[in-house]
């Protein structure tokens, strides 16, 4: 008979073949989640071989791995150094507010309805409305776009009013379902949830990932659920219909990041180096980081 680490390999193997078969990762997108995840709350820097080994582990090969860094370089988003024979790469200054911005978003606690309309000015203002549409926002016309999700930023001018719900606050389930296509967002988190699920049900019935294969679920896990989390448009509670899977995603998320953290962060004491040492198993950040999803009041 198989060992039992035989056969937790070979069936957790499956799974992740199947996620990714699923909703393929690309490269230059993973390397993010690994930054995000890993990297920028240890400091910022790895070597490059850490990540070429995990994204391996998914599929990536080293060619796309080398070609996507050189891309995350060229965009302003990594910066590089040497050490001897080795090639390190840090989170350049424009892209630690962005890295932030996502951790405080899968970390942290819900953030507030902030309804707001934004009205375009100037000429050529589809890009601008587009970019909008990215974040979350609704197109209510050629300049005008109503969203509760931050402004991201953009070039072209715009004038920004606050709103509020005065009345009518019964029908914003219907305002909403008028203005953004809610049934793509809780088709990609029913997605998410038949994915890692099964993940879940896998670990509920006694497989003990190692150390490493435990570090690449929770990656995969939280570079799924990033893709889903931030095209969400986030509207509250008020305006979604009754049978929204987004708290349900968002349990999974957290029930899973915490029960594969302590060997995740294990692999990543012992096989994570920058040209000073090895990075740590805990930071400051990363306990805060398990702290909010433990507690998120």
């Amino acid at each position: 008979m198989p060992a039992e680490s035989d056969r937790a390999e070979s069936a957790f193997g499956a799974l992740l073949r199947a996620i990714v078969e699923e909703s393929p990762l690309k490269a230059a997108g993973f390397i993010v989640t690994i930054y995000g995840d890993v990297v920028e709350p240890r400091g910022g820097v790895v070597w490059t071989g850490n990540l070429i080994e995990t994204c391996a582990a998914v599929g990536i090969s080293e060619t796309l791995v080398r070609t996507a860094v050189s891309r995350l370089v060229a965009a302003g988003q990594l910066a590089g150094e040497r050490e001897g024979r080795r090639s390190f790469y840090r989170l350049a200054a424009p892209a630690r507010a962005e890295f932030a911005a996502a951790a405080r978003l899968l970390f942290g606690p819900p953030e507030a309805a902030d309804w707001h309309f934004v009205q375009l000015t100037g000429p050529a203002p589809d890009e601008a409305m587009q970019v909008l549409e990215r974040a979350g926002h609704a197109r209510l016309g050629p300049r005008l776009a109503v969203g509760v999700r931050s402004l991201p930023s953009f070039r072209q001018p715009a004038v920004v009013f606050k709103a509020e719900v005065l009345s009518g606050g019964q029908d914003l389930g219907a305002f909403a379902a008028d203005h953004w296509n809610l049934a793509l967002h809780a088709d990609a988190y029913r997605g998410f949830l038949d994915r890692f699920g099964r993940l879940a049900g896998l670990l509920a019935g006694g497989i003990r990932l190692t150390a490493a294969d435990s570090l690449v679920a929770r990656l995969v896990l939280v570079h799924q659920y990033r893709l889903v989390v931030l095209r969400d448009p986030r509207l509250p509670l008020a305006a979604l219909p009754g049978d929204w899977p987004g708290e349900q995603a968002r349990r999974l998320f957290t029930d899973l990041y915490l029960r594969l953290s302590p060997e995740a962060d294990l692999h990543v004491a012992r096989s994570f180096v920058t040209a000073d040492g090895r990075l740590p198993e805990a930071s400051e950040a990363t306990l805060r980081r398990l702290s909010l999803l433990r507690d998120p009041a």
